[in-house]
């Protein structure tokens, strides 16, 4: 099998190559940067270096493939992401459709049933129905969560005002967590899983915590015992961002996702077809992580 992996040497698609490689198959690793040649070379794939804006690129890297690992890449230098969001997902579907590729994987996230409102996870949505429109398409959707690595913009707040918080946390509802390591190891499992039908979804978890067991067990990490989680305002929430160095498009973008976690919209449908927790990483285990790069 001849697999199309996006997302170049990312901490997703790294692991999602070396086990795929390792299975005997032919990969394609496809990156903007040129000097991931020589280590995507040196897992055993092929790369493929040019920019995913580049449609006449990509339909060259796509071609002859058997099937292509989807996610858009996040790039905090744009000044207009979810622009740059919709762009990529067309050029996907034009390169999809121009090689003739019928079976995909893409890495969604929870939320992406909300189509509109969700933030940086709204253009996830529109990909999900581009790709339902194409006929004769195979595509397994994966759904995951929160990323557990999203609470490194914690340690600002922890270390200079003793607090944690965001725009959300304000109800009972829990936050579920995932690590990237557990998105890995179910991208493998459905990229070598046949495929036997036209659309499956599945939703990726390794916990679920209230905010405020996150801002317990994270401050507890770092010697500040009983840290609290603080629910900000939108208007706060957004401004803190912007002061923390991220400009207006994504901070807008991260406030809107807020919007709808601190809603219950966000996660509404992972509540009704969560199944089982697919991860064994747990908060106590980000907590290790987080103290060492709090550090």
């Amino acid at each position: 099998m001849k697999y199309i992996i996006t997302g170049s040497l990312g901490n997703i698609s790294l692991p999602v190559t070396q086990n795929l490689v390792k299975a005997g198959h032919e990969v394609v690793v496809i990156s903007s940067n040129s000097n991931k040649k020589a280590q995507i070379e040196g897992l055993g794939a092929e790369a493929a270096i040019g920019s995913v804006q580049d449609a006449a690129f990509l339909e060259s890297a796509f071609k002859g493939g058997d099937v292509a690992y989807l996610m858009i890449p996040s790039d905090f230098s744009l000044d207009n992401y979810a622009a740059f969001q919709i762009e990529v997902a067309d050029k996907y579907i034009q390169a999809i459709q121009s090689a003739g590729i019928t079976r995909i994987v893409l890495l969604s996230s929870i939320g992406a049933h909300l189509r509109k409102g969700a933030g940086p996870i709204d253009a996830l949505g529109y990909l999900e129905e581009k790709l339902a429109a194409i006929p004769e398409l195979q595509v397994k959707i994966l759904r995951p969560s929160y990323f557990f690595n999203n609470l490194y913009s914690q340690i600002g707040l922890i270390k200079n005002a003793g607090i944690a918080g965001s725009n959300f946390g304000g109800t009972e509802e829990k936050l579920v967590l995932v690590d990237t390591d557990d998105i890995a190891k179910v991208a493998t499992e459905q990229l070598l899983a046949p495929f036997a039908e036209a659309q499956t979804i599945t939703y990726i978890s390794s916990d679920e915590r209230h905010p405020s067991e996150i801002a317990t067990v994270l401050g507890a990490a770092v010697g500040k015992e009983g840290t609290p989680w603080v629910t900000f305002s939108d208007e706060d929430s957004y401004n803190g961002m912007l002061q923390a160095g991220l400009n207006e498009s994504f901070a807008g973008l991260y406030r809107d996702m807020g919007q709808a976690l601190q809603n219950g919209k966000m996660q509404e449908d992972y509540w009704k077809n969560r199944g089982e927790i697919k991860g064994k990483f747990k908060l106590e285990d980000f907590a290790k992580r987080f103290a060492g790069a709090y550090a």
